[in-house]
């Protein structure tokens, strides 16, 4: 049987339409007419004001956290269990990441460990959504607003997802989104930086254009990045954009089939289906080995690519990584649960062009490793 990827994105709308407007019109760079519509689209989606374009998830972080004036001597408490995006924009800044572990069950922060980690050097809460639930963001935004905090919300992951109602990457004072292939709305590489304070977003959109100054454009009072949008990438995530309900509804689908062909499959923990603030969206399937599988996530995985199933790991936790123990970080920090999700967690064939049959074909071939 053919190889079945870990993620194919769905391009059946009007992507090729839009791109050849790019080509038949010359407009290919950040300049483009398609930019603009992106920015502004997504951000009217996601209920905010201001939508400022960027080259990728990571640069979104980047902008956002410089823009908010985090440095050095501020922390920024963020979970553990994340990518390293999130702790590099903040080592980046100059600025100390403050790591809390994960949630068992829905694998996001544990926001009931973030107040102990609080000191008067805490400056900014990062909340990750993780994988397919959000954070639990009312008693974040309380913590937040009690102790004075910044509120950052990395919301890559859950494009069109919501916390009781309202959209995910609407919260705090500023939001970060991913356009990377394997998110609902893709434009291969991408980013957003979303928010509804107008001095922000004008910091931002200087940050991502080398902040070039409106009447002196080549004379630089400091430095940012070019981290712009190209015409023919935003031309992608506006066809994507279209086609968002239908992604979303497509995503639960498939988290449902995995989960009714699943259950009852010793050793595995599968993903919470619903809390009581939201539903899971299922950006991926995620899956967890209890401590009784004689084998781990990597050996599983193995496993399953033997059987022509793509898997990829869980997040490695912020507070092992080599690079940032090299920088003097989370010396003798320890995460359990985190630690367990990386060692024990994987994620199989999500994608949105993924089959019922394909889908079926992973079940079956996950029972066989487990069995």
């Amino acid at each position: 049987m053919a190889f079945i990827p870990v993620n194919e994105p769905a391009l059946n709308g009007n992507e090729k339409k839009y791109l050849l407007e790019c080509l038949d019109t010359g407009w290919i760079s950040s300049e483009g007419p398609f930019v603009q519509r992106f920015e502004t689209e997504f951000a009217q989606r996601v209920g905010r004001s201001h939508g400022i374009s960027v080259a990728n998830g990571s640069a979104a972080l980047d902008v956002a956290v410089v823009a908010l004036g985090l440095g050095p001597g501020d922390e920024v408490i963020l979970p553990t269990f994340t990518i390293i995006s999130c702790a590099a924009a903040i080592v980046r800044a100059g600025a100390t990441p403050v790591v809390v572990d994960a949630d068992p069950h829905t694998w996001n922060m544990a926001v009931d460990q973030v107040e102990a980690r609080i000191t008067p050097r805490t400056r900014a809460i990062m909340a990750v959504h993780i994988y397919g639930l959000p954070v639990d963001m009312a008693p974040l935004l309380d913590i937040a607003q009690r102790h004075h905090l910044t509120m950052l919300e990395d919301a890559a992951e859950l494009h069109g997802q919501t916390y009781r109602g309202r959209p995910c990457g609407s919260f705090g004072d500023i939001s970060t989104f991913s356009f990377y292939a394997n998110k609902h709305i893709t434009t291969g590489e991408g980013g957003m930086v979303l928010t509804d304070d107008d001095a922000l977003a004008d910091r931002c959109r200087s940050l991502r254009n080398l902040c070039f100054q409106p009447q002196k454009r080549f004379v630089h009072e400091e430095l940012g990045w070019n981290f712009r949008l190209g015409n023919l990438q935003a031309a992608l995530g506006v066809a994507q954009l279209e086609q968002l309900n239908t992604f979303l509804a497509r995503k639960r689908a498939m988290g449902q089939r995995y989960t009714e062909g699943l259950k009852g499959v010793a050793g595995l923990q599968l993903p919470l289906a619903t809390t009581d603030y939201a539903d899971n969206g299922y950006w991926v399937y995620g899956l967890v080995l209890d401590a009784a599988v004689p084998f781990d996530a990597a050996e599983a995985m193995q496993r399953l690519k033997a059987k022509g199933i793509g898997t990829r790991p869980f997040f490695w936790p912020m507070h092992e990584q080599p690079v940032l123990h090299k920088m003097g970080l989370f010396a003798g920090d320890k995460h359990p649960v985190a630690e367990r999700l990386a060692r024990r967690g994987f994620y199989i064939p999500s994608g949105l062009a993924l089959t019922d049959a394909q889908i079926d074909q992973v079940i079956a071939s996950v029972k066989e490793v487990m069995a």
